[in-house]
């Protein structure tokens, strides 16, 4: 059910900051850099319409941006305490219907190599690896959802 997605507005960016920063940051030690969710401007991702939040208050948040051909993922963060709760699955659910409402045929998004459980867990939901690639600091694993 996906029902609970709300888009973010300007009011939530406090909320929105709080939980990617809570989400991420035990990877700062694994990977050697600030992962860049939380570097990102959340206020313009707010502004344009990128940003959906779930729970009141915030419990977790997507950031996707429509592209051509599909829709990229390009942040999913859940807040700690929220972990095991269903909240990271129906934010997936809303990432896929997002997608199908825009008539978009997939859904694309990368991780770190060093963030291995989400090599465990986007599979579980349909994501195939497409490939493995450098982008400055970053190793990526590059995924994508083919919609039916």
């Amino acid at each position: 059910m996906t029902t609970d997605v709300r888009a973010a507005v300007p009011a939530d960016v406090p909320a929105v900051k709080a939980v990617t920063d809570m989400a991420y940051h035990h990877y700062i030690a694994r990977i050697g850099v600030v992962p860049q969710p939380m570097e990102a401007d959340h206020m313009a991702n707010v502004v344009a319409g990128r940003v959906f939040v779930t729970g009141d208050p915030v419990t977790g948040l997507v950031v996707i941006e429509e592209r051509a051909d599909h829709l990229f993922l390009d942040s999913i963060a859940v807040h700690p305490d929220a972990h095991g709760t269903g909240v990271g699955r129906r934010l997936l659910e809303f990432v896929d219907a997002r997608a199908r409402a825009l008539g978009l045929p997939e859904v694309r998004l990368y991780t770190n190599a060093l963030m291995w459980e989400n090599q465990r867990i986007y599979p579980k939901f349909g994501y195939e690896v497409v490939e493995r690639r450098t982008d400055g600091p970053y190793d990526r694993i590059h995924y994508r959802k083919p919609l039916d």
